[in-house]
């Protein structure tokens, strides 16, 4: 318990940095988000991609989608981190929300949801499936919100309370 203690005075005294460092990896999944709805979620619906940028730009959508394990495991400690300070109202739903994504990121991957809505059925079990792992997706929206806001937030009272430092 000493170490556990000891790592929640360090990252008390490191949150902003944590804060700062966990929005960004979080925020860099909105490309991923935006390759996902324009490109496979679109294409489902319409016949065709409207995904804008060249096909290297879905290559590395794929890499940009790694960068979520490390966002997920920050955020979570983000919002483990409120719980025991007792700051976090939101703290259990934005936890329930993150961690779902492990389900998507080890059983129903990009490539399983891509491969289920290339086929031709709407409501086949395999297509329902890669429609709820849309869903799972998506459900890092508030969440990177609601990070993004904190930081801001965050950013604000160091920038006022150390005005005179800069």
């Amino acid at each position: 318990m000493k170490y556990l203690e000891a790592f929640w005075l360090w990252y008390k005294q490191h949150y902003l940095f944590a804060l700062t460092i966990t929005t960004f990896l979080f925020l860099l999944q909105l490309f991923h988000l935006y390759w996902l709805f324009t490109d496979v979620v679109l294409r489902k619906i319409t016949g065709q991609s409207f995904f804008i940028f060249p096909p290297f730009w879905g290559a590395l959508s794929t890499v940009l989608d790694y960068t979520e394990i490390p966002a997920l495991i920050s955020t979570s400690v983000i919002y483990i981190h409120q719980l025991r300070q007792g700051t976090g109202k939101k703290g259990w739903l934005y936890l329930f929300l993150l961690n779902i994504q492990w389900l998507h990121l080890f059983w129903i991957t990009d490539q399983v949801v891509v491969e289920r809505l290339g086929a031709h059925a709407y409501f086949h079990w395999a297509a329902i499936v890669a429609w709820i792992a849309i869903l799972i997706d998506y459900g890092e929206l508030p969440v990177m919100y609601d990070t993004a806001r904190q930081t801001a937030a965050e950013w604000k009272k160091y920038l006022s309370q150390n005005k005179n430092a800069l």
